[in-house]
């Protein structure tokens, strides 16, 4: 089963240095219907204006990515974690117990589009965790490659959830297939392009979520750029 999420149906939040839309609940958007998919709790699409960003705030009890689609983002933490996130890589930051972090755009000149994504923790209370690592989405281009898991197998970031999530950059008319398994779920997000999946044709933005479903087969009718959530 295949149930959509149209990119102009999400949440919206719009300040002077901050343009969000928001595929589930979040902050003063409360949508009854929209409240995260399985462990999937927040998939947020910011975009930040230079020399911008978010100051230090807490957190805890959760797993958090970010993944810069273009631009760069500084990130800073109570864990002595210093970084500049850049197109290509995955940042994991494990909560856990409580940490205190920033996130801002360091360039005068050009925004930051990134995707801001939450997953609940298998449990509360874990010792709060960093990591950060390049994919190269180019070289393997009409793959889904892993880049976190719950065990970190391939080279994938860890995170503390029966989940994996798959990035992939595809060419105009590039089909991939991937096989979910017995009993799982997963939503697949278009960061860029035109996607059909099923009957679906998807856009940058939009979302769907999959449950009994085997496998997935993906179609691209433009360029196109998705993450592949697989959740229990």
């Amino acid at each position: 089963m295949l149930t959509a999420r149209r990119s102009a149906d999400r949440g919206y939040t719009k300040l002077d240095w901050l343009d969000s839309r928001h595929t589930f609940s979040f902050g003063d958007y409360i949508d009854p219907h929209h409240r995260g998919f399985r462990s999937l709790r927040v998939i947020n699409e910011d975009f930040v204006a230079p020399g911008q960003g978010f100051a230090t705030h807490p957190h805890r009890d959760m797993e958090i990515l970010s993944y810069v689609v273009s631009g760069s983002m500084a990130h800073r933490d109570s864990m002595g974690n210093g970084s500049v996130i850049v197109p290509g890589e995955l940042q994991r930051m494990s909560a856990g117990s409580g940490v205190t972090h920033s996130e801002f755009n360091p360039s005068t000149t050009e925004p930051l589009h990134l995707l801001q994504i939450w997953i609940f923790p298998e449990k509360r209370g874990i010792e709060p965790k960093y990591e950060q690592k390049a994919f190269d989405l180019d070289a393997r281009r009409g793959e889904l490659i892993l880049v976190a898991s719950h065990d970190g197998r391939d080279g994938s970031l860890t995170i503390h959830q029966d989940a994996a999530i798959r990035a992939g950059r595809l060419a105009t008319k590039a089909r991939v297939r991937h096989e979910l398994g017995a009993g799982r779920h997963a939503w697949l997000q278009v960061v860029r392009g035109r996607i059909a999946i099923g009957t679906e044709t998807l856009e940058a933005g939009d979302g769907v979520a999959i449950s009994d479903e085997p496998s997935i087969e993906l179609a691209a009718e433009s360029d196109a750029e998705v993450l592949v959530f697989e959740l229990a």
